[in-house]
């Protein structure tokens, strides 16, 4: 098991994984030369649990991006877990499966169960964590964006072992440069096929299309995108955020002009830090 600096607890997912092909774990973690950590062929989930010293109650659980095929779970992972933490805020960072054909019996709902059981467990020990249960958000950045969308809009569709009824839906969601939707003129075409499949139906394209799938009680959102992003465009979070304005759901969302694709909490071609705006925002909802 990767060993993190300062994660207080690696908190395995399951004991049994759902949705799940008899495979050997293949996984493999590298640092690039921009200090990055990306982690590819995820099949055994986990998330790290980082505590405050004086917890105030709300959690954030958060999601690196990838493109569903790696996750950069250090500057888009523990680095923001570690930020979180000097708030009050207790961060989980979630290593959820990847999906491939090889391990997963249904490869696209594979990182939703995930983060649908990181949820359940939250609020299931939120008390022995000092977490308020109604008090827990989601956090996703690019691809991961998108899986702490469908957290945020598929809350209901059960797709794990739930015996005690527990809520999967985020009581507020931060999106960064969040892959939102599958249509074809805005997707992020590789998160969408390895997801997805590169021959989905228009039904599915549909289904997996957060802006479409936002009602009254999806969750408030926190969106961040750079104007000039190349990797996933600034058009998926302008129609998930008037989506939520359409449903009269309260959101915010903080552009920048420069700053491209993947720039994770700091923006170095744009002043301004947008994790303050962040930090704002949620004083407001009072959640700090």
């Amino acid at each position: 098991m990767m060993k993190i600096a300062n994660a207080q607890q690696s908190i395995p997912l399951y004991d049994v994984v759902p949705n799940n092909k008899i495979s050997a774990s293949a996984e493999t973690s590298e640092t690039g030369a921009d200090g990055v950590t990306r982690i590819s062929k995820v099949s055994v989930p986990e998330m790290f649990m980082y505590q405050p010293e004086h917890p105030n109650g709300t959690a954030v659980l958060i999601c690196p991006g990838g493109g569903y095929r790696i996750l950069a779970i250090s500057h888009e992972g523990h680095d923001v877990a570690k930020a979180l933490t000097q708030w009050g805020i207790t961060a989980f960072v979630l290593k959820y499966r990847l999906p491939d054909d090889e391990t997963m019996l249904n490869k696209s709902i594979g990182p939703l169960q995930d983060a649908e059981r990181a949820m359940q467990l939250i609020r299931e020990h939120a008390g022995e964590w000092h977490i308020n249960s109604k008090r827990v958000g989601v956090m996703g950045f690019s691809a991961g964006g998108h899986l702490a969308a469908s957290l945020s809009t598929k809350y209901n569709q059960q797709l794990i072992e739930n015996p005690k009824r527990t809520s999967f839906r985020p009581d507020f969601s931060v999106l960064v440069y969040p892959v939102i939707s599958f249509a074809d003129s805005i997707t992020h075409m590789g998160s969408r096929d390895n997801l997805i499949g590169k021959k989905p139906s228009v039904e599915k394209i549909k289904s997996y299309s957060n802006e479409l799938l936002v009602n009254k009680k999806t969750p408030p959102a926190f969106l961040v995108h750079a104007r000039d992003d190349g990797g996933v465009p600034v058009a998926n979070s302008m129609v998930y955020y008037n989506a939520l304005l359409k449903h009269h759901v309260p959101a915010a969302i903080r552009y920048f002009d420069k700053g491209g694709h993947g720039f994770g909490m700091h923006n170095k071609k744009e002043a301004g830090e947008w994790m303050d705006d962040l930090k704002q925002w949620l004083t407001d909802r009072k959640l700090l």
